[in-house]
C-alpha cells in the first residue's frame, strides 16, 4: 500500500518561539505587497512564507517604506524590497521584472494587501463623500489589484498553477457602520478576482482568490470609526472568535500552496464563522445588558 508522509520542521518566528513548518512553499517564489509594520497582515504573511520555504520580494509605496519598518522585515527575511506605487503600471512592471531577476524565475504567488481611504482619514461620511477622494480609494484599494494582475499576465510573470490572493472584508457584502467607501472598494476587489480569475485560469492555470478576513487590529484598520467596537462585536458573534493576523497568514500559506490548485474565483471567508451568523448568545447577552440603565426601580424597561 502506498502512503504519504508529511514532513515538517520547527523554525523560529519573530518572537523566537517555536512554530511548525510543513515546507508548503518549498522552492516557490513570491511577492508580498503591503507590509508596513509588524501589525500588518502582509508582514505576517511574508514571515510565514519564508518559514514555509519560499523566497520572496517585498513591495510598498516609497512613503510607506520611509514611514514604516519594512526595511527591517526585508533584512530579517533576506528579501529584496522594491518601493513602488501599486496604482502605477510602470512601477508594477518594475516590481515583477526585478522580482523575477532577484528570485531567479517566474513568480508562484502574490499577495495584495493594499487599502486606503482618504475619505475615512478625513472623516467624510458616506453621504458626504469627496468624489475625487473616492477615485483615490478605488484606485488604491481595488483597481491596483486589476493593474497588478494585468501587468503580471502581459509579462507572463506568474508560473502555471500560481496563486494570487487579495485581502477583503465582509463590508463588501453587508453594511458595516463606519467602513464608508472602503466597502465599495472591497466589492470591486472581489469582482476583479472573479472576472480576472476566469481569464487567467482559462489561459494560464493561474488562480485568483480573495480572503474575507475578520476585522483585524492593523494600522489601517485603526483609522476606521468605531473599529474597536466592531472587533468586539465580531468576536462575540463568531463561534470561533476573530481570526488574527497570524491566522490569516496561515490561511494564505494554504492558498499559495499546491494543496489548493483547483480553488479559484472564490471569496473565502476567514472570520471564525461570523459570516454565517445572525445572532450569538454572547452578542445577545451584551445587547440585553445595554438596556439595564434604561430600567426603572421595578425593572421595567424605559424607552424614552
Amino acid at each position: 500500500m502506498n502512503c504519504f508522509r508529511l514532513e515538517y520542521v520547527y523554525v523560529s518566528n519573530i518572537k523566537n518561539s517555536k512554530i511548525m513548518s510543513y515546507n508548503l512553499l518549498k522552492g516557490k517564489r513570491g511577492i508580498v505587497f503591503g507590509a508596513l509594520n509588524d501589525m500588518s497582515i502582509a508582514w505576517k504573511v511574508a514571515e510565514r512564507a519564508v518559514e514555509e520555504g519560499a523566497i520572496i520580494t517585498l513591495s510598498n509605496t516609497p512613503l510607506a517604506v520611509r514611514m514604516g519598518t519594512t526595511n527591517e522585515l526585508a533584512e530579517k527575511l533576506n528579501a529584496k524590497l522594491i518601493p513602488a506605487d501599486a496604482t502605477s503600471v510602470e512601477d508594477l512592471e518594475q516590481v515583477f521584472a526585478q522580482s523575477m531577476e532577484a528570485l531567479g524565475g517566474k513568480i508562484d504567488f502574490v499577495l495584495h494587501s493594499i487599502g486606503m481611504s482618504p475619505n475615512v482619514r478625513k472623516k467624510r461620511t458616506y453621504d458626504d463623500l469627496d468624489y475625487s477622494l473616492l477615485n483615490t480609494t478605488l484606485d488604491i484599494s481595488a483597481i491596483s489589484f486589476h493593474k497588478m494582475i494585468q501587468v503580471a499576465k502581459k509579462m507572463d510573470a506568474i508560473s502555471e498553477w500560481g496563486s494570487v490572493v487579495a485581502l477583503t472584508y465582509m463590508a463588501s457584502q453587508r453594511t458595516m457602520f463606519g467602513y464608508n467607501d472602503m466597502a465599495d472598494a472591497k466589492a470591486m476587489l472581489e469582482s476583479i478576482a472573479r472576472s480576472f480569475g476566469y481569464i487567467y485560469g482559462r489561459e494560464r492555470n493561474v488562480r485568483v482568490n480573495t480572503i474575507s478576513q475578520s476585522p483585524t487590529l492593523t494600522t489601517a484598520g485603526s483609522g476606521i470609526k468605531g473599529f474597536d467596537g466592531l472587533v468586539d462585536f465580531s468576536e462575540r458573534m463568531s463561534p470561533l472568535g476573530n481570526a488574527s493576523a497570524d491566522d490569516c497568514a496561515n490561511y494564505c500559506m494554504v492558498m499559495f500552496s499546491d494543496l489548493t490548485k483547483k480553488v479559484t474565483m472564490q471569496n473565502l471567508f476567514h472570520d471564525g464563522g461570523f459570516s454565517s451568523m445572525g445572532m450569538s448568545y454572547r452578542a445577545m447577552e451584551q445587547y440585553n445588558k445595554s438596556f439595564e440603565e434604561f430600567r426603572d426601580e421595578n425593572g421595567k424597561v424605559i424607552y424614552g
